[in-house]
């Protein structure tokens, strides 16, 4: 169970609760043990009555009358209390799958985004959503018939020892013997939980896939391929499912055995010693009574077994994700503020550790505040690659990254970001209203911000044209809105935040040159005193720039104005000559 120490720290947490629960439960088994006592008390009282041939029925009359009331009284206490222990223990191990979720959750948040592009999304989820369900089962139903279970065995084995110390050591005899088949059934149904939650992942993950490159599968007509691959995806989860549930099968009827012989034991051992004169009859009815109330609690351990091992392995799954530490993380010294967003880079070198691909190489250059960059250069040359360095998404290798004067390790990654408007080379979009997806920019914003900022982006008129406006739900990843219209609603995305520097990767290349001639235009106006970047392929994109960085296989090729380096052989002029004579010959 060291994977489940993890959990000692929610335990702690709620700790008053759990003990409230505990008195519950203690106070519920205390009641509970006391009918089978009076249930003995009235047989030996009958008995006692027939022995002695008393003709007057009603002392014996009022005994059990009396009993009867006891009996009664006790159960409804007993079920009082046992009400009250479980609304305290269940409730808290919902509170705990609430922190734990959370904890994940948050914790994936600081991971970096190497984590993500390693790990698959399904998986994730998986983790987050399976896995916390069975951990839950152990801090909720799991503790609290271990609870129960361990406060009935140790009052009615005390008070079975204290009446008949013999007959309770026969009676018990069979127990040793189920804890060495329990021993061993766990460490096999806790292999094969694990087998078991890895296989659901896996079909997780396959799942979430084929639904998320849903147009993929249609476009290429294999969608009887996916289901063949589902189709052994879940065999192989069925069998796996499977063999965990033979071994958990044996469980109850060896549970129910168990007790048959202890039950069997009582009967004869018992009986032998009322004939003796040893024990009174009730005490006999009594045992009886005890072996079959400890039935239950004992066929649960069984399945508190089954859920530990579990909860074990759903647990160190868990684990193996919050175990991993971000790798970008602020030091002490991240603690500085911006104010002026000039960006410089010395020397910048970057090479991805799983691929050995060296992105960057010696790259050098200086933006003063408040003038844009165009990027350009073939594909793979890096041009993304030094955005997610000025964003701190990712750490160079050798050489400064310099921001307002200092060297980005002086910020931390929310004082930079929260300064940034970023619109990825891929657009992400929620599955929520174009409003919301704008608005998650700036999440305070009004709606006149909104249709400012779409306006800006040149997608005001597209959005005014749908039935439901700017409250128009979209599909999962925007996939109800063409690609252009998806990247101009992220660019009003990093718009309304009024941004100190602004990130444009690549953002434009689906739309039209007439659009992005009025969202250049645009953005000229609104964002005077911001810093930005543009990654681009197209001159029409890069032209009124203040300066363009042409970046060749990770290295700086050139750098100069729009004016300079169509004068100058070499990758732009080029371009440039390429795409004059392509919209000649339109």
């Amino acid at each position: 169970m060291r994977a489940l120490q993890y959990l000692n720290r929610y335990l702690r947490k709620y700790r008053s609760l759990l003990l409230l629960g505990l008195l519950f439960t203690v106070s519920s088994r205390v009641f509970a043990v006391l009918a089978p006592s009076l249930v003995g008390d009235s047989i030996t009282a009958i008995e006692q009555f027939i022995s002695s041939e008393a003709t007057d029925l009603s002392e014996i009359k009022k005994t059990l009358l009396t009993n009867i009331a006891l009996i009664i009284g006790a159960a409804l206490i007993s079920g009082g209390f046992t009400f009250s222990m479980r609304q305290t223990i269940i409730n808290v191990s919902r509170h705990i799958e609430y922190d734990l979720k959370n904890t994940i959750y948050d914790h994936y948040q600081k991971l970096s985004l190497r984590f993500f592009k390693q790990n698959r999304v399904g998986d994730l989820m998986s983790r987050i959503s399976e896995d916390v369900s069975r951990v839950r089962m152990y801090v909720g139903p799991a503790l609290m018939y271990s609870i129960n279970t361990i406060t009935l065995f140790v009052i009615v084995v005390s008070y079975m020892i204290s009446v008949a110390p013999k007959l309770t050591l026969y009676t018990l005899l069979p127990l040793p013997i189920l804890s060495f088949l329990i021993y061993r059934l766990s460490r096999a149904i806790h292999e094969r939980s694990t087998l078991v939650q890895q296989m659901l992942a896996k079909l997780s993950t396959f799942s979430q896939e084929s639904f998320s490159g849903i147009n993929i599968i249609k476009s290429y007509a294999i969608e009887q391929n996916r289901v063949q691959e589902m189709g052994t995806i879940s065999a192989d989860s069925r069998d796996k499912n499977m063999s965990l549930v033979q071994v958990q099968a044996w469980f109850f009827p060896m549970m129910i055995l168990l007790i048959g012989i202890s039950n069997i034991l009582v009967i004869f051992i018992g009986g032998n010693q009322y004939i003796n004169g040893q024990i009174e009859l009730g005490v006999l009815a009594e045992f009886i009574i005890y072996v079959n109330m400890l039935t239950w609690p004992v066929a649960t351990v069984g399945w508190v077994t089954s859920i530990v091992q579990q909860a074990e392995a759903s647990q160190k799954r868990i684990n193996e994700f919050l175990g991993q530490e971000p790798e970008i993380q602020d030091n002490i010294k991240a603690t500085k503020k911006i104010s002026d967003v000039g960006i410089a880079f010395e020397k910048v070198n970057f090479k991805y550790d799983d691929t050995g691909i060296q992105a960057l190489k010696d790259v050098s250059f200086t933006l003063e505040a408040g003038k844009t960059l165009a990027i350009m250069g073939p594909t793979g040359s890096g041009k993304t690659t030094l955005l997610q360095l000025l964003a701190k998404t990712q750490l160079p290798h050798s050489g400064h990254v310099i921001l307002g004067g200092s060297p980005i390790d002086m910020y931390a990654q929310n004082e930079i970001r929260e300064s940034m408007g970023v619109v990825p080379q891929q657009p992400f979009l929620f599955s929520e209203t174009i409003a919301h997806n704008i608005r998650f920019g700036k999440p305070d914003a009004t709606q006149d911000e909104i249709e400012a900022a779409a306006k800006q982006a040149a997608v005001h008129e597209n959005i005014i044209d749908f039935a439901k406006g700017y409250d128009t739900m979209l599909g999962e990843r925007g996939i109800t809105l063409s690609g252009g219209q998806k990247q101009r609603v992220s660019i009003a995305r990093a718009l309304i935040k009024k941004p100190k520097i602004l990130l444009l990767d690549d953002c434009l290349s689906a739309v039209d040159t007439e659009t992005e001639e009025a969202i250049l235009n645009e953005l000229n106006k609104s964002t005077v005193d911001t810093t930005t970047i543009i990654v681009c392929h197209r001159v029409s994109s890069a032209k009124n720039a203040d300066y363009i960085l042409i970046l060749k296989d990770g290295s700086v090729s050139q750098f100069g104005t729009h004016n300079d380096l169509v004068k100058t052989a070499g990758y732009y002029k080029e371009l440039y000559e390429e795409q004059r004579l392509e919209e000649e010959t339109l």
